[in-house]
């Protein structure tokens, strides 16, 4: 079935129903509850998890396949952000436009920078893509283009986001007062039904499952590109390139389409971010955005299928969850405690959450990296085995004697 190994077809068939699942899933805690604070089904956060999902796998295409390690791929998501956001104020703010303007504009941009940075490996590529994201950061941050010819074509530092004097050509004229949304053949993305059972309270977001379908789709692809012969090239070029090249293979063009292949995926995410939220900033391409990504690969498990989906998750989950418990609601946990007693924990508590939720994410990285070199798949891989090997040892102890 869709030309699927079985347990290929498993891992995404797991994915769908975690997606289609996804807001009874991450609201484990009934709303007026204190644990409703670690609740993540709604709609913003749900959607940054596809949507980083999808930057996160088209990365692992690119690192987890040929080895290389690039430091400028948000430059393809600004990019991507960039095209979609012009096509909801030229043409359409149906969203279809927009996410191919962007996965095109994003490939056609990352061969340029790819066909000039694969003339180097190792850290000297690295240097090399971080060096182009530096650049259109600026670009994009001072609106050079855009004084140059005397118009505005980033926002600079202010960005951009959809008008009602904009253009429009495929839309009819909007009222004064009107604020333009983007949609899906008149479907908003902002549409969502929330349904309230005994405490619980879930919101399906329309927005959300269209980006959930689009990430669905990458999944398919990258499990597709993971088993065909250009996967094998390009692991080829991962174990040993010089070897390689003295077989008569030129891998450049391997790794160049593996390289456009990522960077057309940071282009879709780029645009699905402008779908679910029409304004466009130059700090989605600065560097500390391309770490994002990095971190997000290493973290669910470089080289395996569902592991940047599972890193960009957990990332985005302690980036917007654990940021938001500050001093107050941390007063309210320890509330049960003598006061010296809460006020000794809320400090050593309050190191790690609110404004300093990236030592939580610094300490996770860290312990990671040093006892589960291959991400979070690799240690639901030692779980499975160790209960696997508890469970045949259980069986061979209640077994009779012969």
């Amino acid at each position: 079935m869709f030309k699927l190994e079985k347990s290929d077809l498993s891992l995404l068939i797991i994915v769908a129903v975690l997606t289609l699942f996804a807001p009874f899933i991450l609201n484990p805690f009934p709303a007026d509850s204190a644990m409703s604070q670690f609740n993540a089904g709604y709609p913003d956060l749900m959607q940054r998890f596809v949507i980083f999902g999808i930057f996160a796998v088209g990365f692992n295409i690119l690192f987890g396949l040929t080895g290389y390690l690039s430091f400028g791929h948000a430059a393809f998501l600004g990019v991507g952000s960039y095209a979609a956001i012009w096509m909801m104020k030229l043409l359409t703010m149906n969203v279809i436009p927009a996410i191919v303007a962007s996965v095109v504009v994003a490939g056609l941009i990352s061969f340029l920078v790819g066909w000039i940075s694969l003339r180097r490996s190792g850290i000297y590529f690295s240097i090399l893509t971080l060096a182009f994201a530096m650049m259109m950061y600026q670009l994009a941050y001072s609106d050079l283009f855009g004084q140059l010819f005397g118009g505005i074509l980033t926002g600079g530092e202010t960005g951009l986001q959809p008008k009602v004097a904009d253009p429009r050509i495929l839309d009819a004229p909007l009222d004064p007062g009107a604020n333009p949304k983007a949609h899906l053949f008149g479907l908003e993305m902002g549409s969502s039904f929330k349904l309230d059972i005994a405490g619980w309270q879930f919101t399906f977001n329309a927005g959300y499952y269209i980006a959930a379908f689009a990430m669905l789709c990458a999944f398919y692809l990258s499990i597709r590109i993971f088993r065909s012969p250009f996967g094998m090239m390009l692991r080829a070029v991962k174990s040993n390139q010089q070897r390689m090249n003295y077989t008569g293979l030129n891998s450049k063009p391997y790794t160049l389409a593996a390289f456009v292949i990522s960077g057309m995926y940071a282009g879709l995410a780029g645009g699905l971010l402008v779908a679910m939220d029409t304004q466009v900033g130059a700090e989605r391409m600065f560097w500390t955005a391309s770490g994002e990504v990095v971190i997000m690969t290493i973290l669910g498990g470089v080289g395996s299928l569902i592991g940047p989906v599972l890193g960009a998750g957990v990332l985005k989950y302690m980036e917007n969850i654990l940021s938001k418990i500050n001093k107050g609601v941390l007063e309210t946990w320890f509330s049960f405690m003598p006061d010296g007693m809460s006020d000794f924990f809320i400090a050593i508590t309050n190191l790690f959450v609110g404004k300093q939720w990236h030592i939580t994410t610094g300490v996770i990285f860290m312990l990671v990296v040093i006892y589960l070199p291959g991400g979070l798949v690799e240690g639901g891989r030692r779980l499975g085995n160790r209960f696997q090997r508890s469970g045949k040892e259980r069986q061979n102890h209640t077994k009779p004697a012969e």
